[in-house]
């Protein structure tokens, strides 16, 4: 009978990686960002042609680390026994598109919904806005899920945008970051502001931020915000 090659071994970062995307799914639930099996995390595999998402209709509360799939950059399962996010292959294309994206996020989240069901962007008129999306929250065009249909739609709309975040119409939020915990953060925050221009919106119309201002609050919390990085001298 002829033999099947062994397929390769996994990088050894694939580990670490199902541990932080598990965990990740938890803090959508945390910030009530997704209801019943809706949504989805995932991480690039630094080094590989890989990521780790989430597998599909499964409850949250029965992720675990071995129950993360990996696939390539075309979306086909590389390991795992379940089949994986109705969304891999939108995270598929956003991947082989954005190179330096490591993580991405998709939620329902009920404001930043409704705002996606209007077709309208989330201005930007809170300085926290300008910190973390440094300009209105995008809207991407309707696509239908199965294909990279939706994955065009988020990196068409955000090429030369400042916001990880964009609100795909009628559908949910997808938010990019360095890593998979920065695209959650994105996401969360998303939501946060969309819940909150909302409400102001309800008294009167918001007052929108000066854009020289919004350039410097963006600046100052994308570069300066935070701890220093430890120097080669602290590490040691």
């Amino acid at each position: 009978m002829p033999s099947h090659p062994l397929p390769p071994p996994l990088p050894p970062a694939v580990a670490g990686l199902r541990q932080q995307v598990s965990d990740l799914h938890q803090e959508l639930v945390r910030y009530h960002l997704v209801v019943w099996t809706a949504g989805n995390v995932s991480a690039r595999v630094p080094g590989a042609d890989l990521f780790v998402i989430k597998p599909s209709g499964v409850d949250y509360d029965r992720l675990t680390p071995e129950s993360m799939i990996v696939c390539d950059l075309d979306g086909r399962v590389v390991d795992g026994g379940l089949s994986p996010s109705s969304d891999t292959a939108a995270h598929a294309y956003v991947y082989r598109h954005m190179p330096d994206v490591g993580g991405v996020a998709h939620t329902h989240s009920t404001y930043a919904c409704a705002w996606a069901a209007r077709g309208e962007p989330v201005p930007c008129v809170l300085t926290a806005m300008a910190d973390e999306f440094g300009a209105e929250i995008p809207v991407g065009p309707f696509a239908l899920i199965g294909d990279d249909s939706i994955g065009k739609g988020i990196v068409e709309t955000l090429a030369d945008h400042r916001s990880p975040a964009v609100l795909m119409r009628s559908h949910g939020v997808f938010a990019v970051g360095k890593d998979a915990r920065a695209a959650v953060k994105a996401a969360v925050m998303c939501e946060d502001v969309a819940r909150t221009v909302h409400i102001s919106r309800q008294l009167g119309e918001p007052l929108p931020l000066d854009r020289s201002a919004v350039d410097r609050l963006y600046d100052r919390y994308q570069n300066v915000y935070g701890q220093p990085a430890p120097s080669a001298e602290q590490g040691a």
